[in-house]
């Protein structure tokens, strides 16, 4: 390896030293300071010396390995290219391409790409899968292939529901879910179950038992819950559709943070057979496609017929004091959506809508408890401090204070269908983008529960529409309309 630049190699074993000690502060001072310091790998590229750091500061420590190949391409005395092929400790081959520059401070890494052998499957998208788990047939879905989140019932299979004690403790299904049975028989292939927050109880996609699962569209960033695994499986392309449930926002937001079409249905529209429950009154079904087309195909086989006809009352309306719930990237981003399509603007009275957000909470939390308590009473340590956190505060609502939140929430359903009459209110599908890994999470929860409940507690079907902010990230407007036009939401999802 004559001719090599003067302490290049002494640079870069520094770097692997450090990669194998987890020593951050060394592997920081190595990679090199600015915005187009680029690091990718399978899970996407992270952009900028900062956002390598902190995503660094999340991933888990790297597996043992051993370096068996260098091969060096010198550009001049100051650049060079370095690939090293890597022996992981658990066997298989991966590969470590870098390009280096030399500047004042010595060799330091200007772009990076890792590749490691592939496991046989992502244990953080799926629980279990298949080539296909079950084979589809002849039908109008044909030759798709469907994530189905860990609540619904795999006829041969347990229901995890994101949780290993629960998966031990639960018996074999005998049945399909009806959902899953329609698709079934409209031809789709089941490729597998695919990973959910435990029991549904989070909008995060951060389980605490099976990781958080990649979120392609905006790598370093978490991909939104509860049905985190189904939409990453659609957004990574394991699967053409992902099954998923929306109880307070669990397909609309992961469709947002991954740029997915997704559909939050009418409450009660499509059956919740062989569904595990979270909050009955809310738990609605739900999917994602990469395009409108394919979520409005999947919406032929499991919605009843259309209530309308979808080319009347397609009026948008837009409520500015909804869209400044969400932080400014996302709300221009809603707004140039809005403007676009002509929506009208309007001040709708929301001085109750704290209030709303609040019934909402306990309204569910009770529900949860009634649902759940029995069988986590005495495991409550099972869960993952998070979800364990909202299960403990379920756990205190009294009869009262649910029977008040209830009144809340009822008045609160009837005032938001009179206002979204026979209008399709846009507004965020999340208060944000998805937040970095390792996030406080709690103040984006309770921000973007202000706007999701709206649906939720109206019972009215909800469409994401993904966007894009300036900064080139993913989000999402929400389309939503009186309950039962889901198909007309689907309509104006495929006319753009």
């Amino acid at each position: 390896m004559s001719g090599l630049p003067d302490g290049l190699m002494d640079a870069f074993w520094d770097y692997e030293r450090a990669l194998m000690a987890d020593d951050l502060e060394a592997m920081d001072r190595l990679f090199a300071p600015g915005s187009q310091t680029l690091r990718g790998d399978a899970d996407g590229l992270v952009v900028g010396h900062d956002a390598i750091a902190a995503f660094r500061r999340t991933r888990v420590a790297p597996p043992p390995r051993t370096i068996v190949e260098t091969h060096v391409q010198a550009v001049d005395d100051d650049h060079a290219l370095v690939v090293a092929v890597t022996a992981p400790a658990k066997g298989g081959r991966g590969q470590q391409t870098q390009l280096w520059r030399r500047g004042p401070t010595g060799w330091q890494v200007t772009a990076a790409h890792v590749a490691i052998p592939a496991p046989p499957l992502d244990g953080r998208v799926w629980r279990v899968v298949g080539d296909p788990l079950l084979p589809g047939g002849p039908g109008p879905l044909s030759g798709e292939s469907v994530a189905v989140k860990d609540l619904y019932a795999v006829a041969g299979h347990r229901v995890g529901a994101g949780n290993p004690t629960w998966l031990a403790e639960a018996a074999v299904e005998t049945d399909h879910a009806d959902a899953v049975a329609r698709l079934l028989a409209a031809g789709a292939a089941v490729r597998g179950i695919s990973r959910t927050d435990e029991l549904a109880y989070s909008l995060a996609g951060t389980n605490a038992h099976h990781g958080t699962a990649p979120n392609p569209a905006a790598p370093g960033r978490i991909p939104g819950g509860s049905s985190s695994g189904s939409a990453a499986a659609v957004a990574l392309g394991h699967a053409s559709i992902g099954l998923g449930t929306d109880t307070g926002g669990s397909v609309r937001v992961p469709a947002s943070y991954q740029g997915l079409w997704g559909l939050r249905t009418t409450h009660d529209a499509v059956p919740r057979a062989g569904l595990l429950p979270l909050a009955p009154s809310f738990d609605t079904v739900g999917w994602f496609a990469r395009t409108p087309d394919l979520l409005a195909r999947v919406g032929d086989v499991l919605l009843p017929p259309a209530a309308a006809d979808p080319t009347t009352g397609s009026d948008l309306v837009v409520v500015p004091a909804l869209l400044e719930l969400a932080d400014p990237d996302v709300r221009e981003a809603v707004r140039a959506y809005a403007d676009d399509r002509g929506a009208l603007v309007e001040d709708w009275p929301l001085d109750d809508l704290a209030d709303w957000r609040i019934a909402f909470t306990q309204w569910q939390a009770w529900e949860a408890w009634r649902a759940h308590g029995d069988w986590l009473r005495e495991r409550l340590d099972c869960l993952g401090a998070d979800v364990r956190g909202r299960f403990r505060m379920a756990a205190g609502i009294s009869a009262e204070v649910a029977d008040g939140a209830r009144a809340v929430g009822l008045a609160a359903r009837a005032r938001i269908r009179d206002l979204v009459a026979d209008r399709v209110l846009v507004l965020p599908s999340a208060s944000s983008v998805a937040p970095l890994l390792g996030s406080d999470l709690a103040a984006v929860r309770e921000a973007t529960l202000r706007l999701t409940c709206l649906a939720g507690l109206a019972g009215l079907p909800g469409l994401n529409v993904p966007l894009t902010t300036a900064d080139g990230l993913p989000a999402g407007a929400c389309l939503v309309a009186a309950a039962g036009r889901d198909r007309d939401l689907l309509e104006i999802g495929r006319r753009g």
